[in-house]
């Protein structure tokens, strides 16, 4: 099939929606599929390129200036390249992954040229109202903005799906009159596996052999790792332990200062941010992973764990409950009991058998996620599309 993933958000962004997007279009084209992504460029004017081997035609564009990695296609400039590339690839399918400008545009486009159209949930106005500075009153109306802007736009396809049930439930919750079909982000198994050597990162980062607990993402305020930091200064009081922070991000240098004022400039290494290539390796040099964000559909970076053997500890918010199982693969904590996470952070530094048991379980429960699983039922969703429309 010939098909167009549309998004706002897309390489070199490093967030949950932009991977899985690369990842979707890399995927569906090793199964056989031609690919056409649309996305912001990274320069004022239109020009196609290969990203990781995947055509990406991309719009002019401009940076955020709230978010500098970020870049915006203004609605004079894209509509009409938009519409002729899509005339000229001629697509049996086109998939969303936002209701920004980009994703609005290709369903109205499918709309008018009769292309069935799909698109998936990223979306939590958690990840986003934070870099407007608001009072709590107008993050509220902004987020009501947001939802019923999305609902106008994910209203008009022909199929919706999002990561995970506890998403699905989300989108009824706002008012999208519409079934949602729960499809996981998917892993790549081969990739993310505990066999991995992670001898070298431990070698480049000067690591110390001692029980280690290991966070992955973006360093920004909705993410909470200063709370994590918090427990974890009160847990290695009682146990040897050492916290590897990888990421970038919009708290890196308040991190940085707190690590400082809690004493913990030797039990702490940022990394700042790691490339795709060694993310494997990555995981395979930490006994836990440890994500406290309270806005997750699903978290990519936690399957990326469980698949490399790691035991978890979570937040239990939003979605993570469905990878996380309490006292299985891992532990789920209250965001605002300190107390009661650093213990949990005590249990998997100081007990080697549990980290195992909860290893094997983490492997086990990761297995439903393998990404040849997510990319059958999108093949599936596109034929059923196809042969009815």
């Amino acid at each position: 099939m010939k098909i167009i993933i549309g998004t706002d958000n897309y390489f070199p962004n490093v967030n949950g929606a932009s991977i899985f997007s690369q990842r979707l279009a890399h995927y569906l084209q090793k199964h056989g599929h031609e690919i056409l992504v649309i996305a912001p460029g990274r320069q004022l004017t239109t020009k196609q390129t290969l990203v990781n081997g995947v055509n990406v035609f991309g719009l002019g564009s401009v940076p955020i200036f709230v978010y500098k990695d970020f870049r915006w296609t203004p609605s004079f400039v894209g509509y009409y390249d938009m519409t002729k590339v899509v005339k000229q690839f001629k697509p049996d399918i086109i998939h969303i992954q936002d209701h920004f400008y980009i994703g609005a545009s290709l369903v109205k486009i499918a709309k008018k040229l009769n292309i069935p159209s799909v698109g998936t949930n990223h979306f939590m106005p958690e990840n986003l109202t934070h870099y407007l500075h608001l009072p709590e009153t107008g993050e509220k109306v902004v987020t009501n903005m947001g939802w019923r802007h999305f609902c106008s736009i994910y209203g008009l396809l022909d199929v919706v799906t999002t990561p995970t049930k506890t998403a699905s439930k989300l989108l009824d919750n706002v008012g999208l009159n519409k079934p949602v079909i729960a499809v996981s982000c998917g892993i790549d198994r081969e990739k993310f596996k505990p066999t991995v050597n992670g001898d070298p990162l431990r070698e480049k980062y000067k690591l110390p052999k001692v029980p280690t607990l290991l966070y992955v993402g973006r360093l920004d305020k909705e993410k909470k790792v200063d709370y994590l930091l918090e427990a974890f200064a009160d847990a290695i009081k009682n146990v040897s332990g050492h916290f590897i922070i990888a990421g970038k991000g919009a708290e890196t240098k308040n991190l940085k200062e707190q690590i400082v004022k809690l004493g913990l400039t030797t039990k702490v290494t940022f990394t700042g941010f790691v490339e795709e290539a060694d993310l494997p390796a990555l995981y395979r040099t930490a006994d836990c992973f440890i994500i406290s964000g309270i806005a997750e559909l699903q978290s990519i970076v936690t399957m990326e764990a469980m698949a490399s053997g790691l035991p978890v500890i979570a937040v239990n918010a939003m979605a993570l409950p469905e990878l996380v199982h309490h006292e299985n693969n891992g532990y789920l904590f209250e965001l605002n009991d300190t107390q009661k996470l650093s213990q949990y952070i005590q249990n998997i530094l100081s007990n080697g058998a549990l980290r195992q048991k909860m290893s094997q379980n983490s492997l086990e429960i990761i297995k439903k996620h393998d990404i040849n699983n997510t990319i059958n039922q999108y093949e599936t969703i596109y034929t059923n599309l196809k042969n009815t429309s």
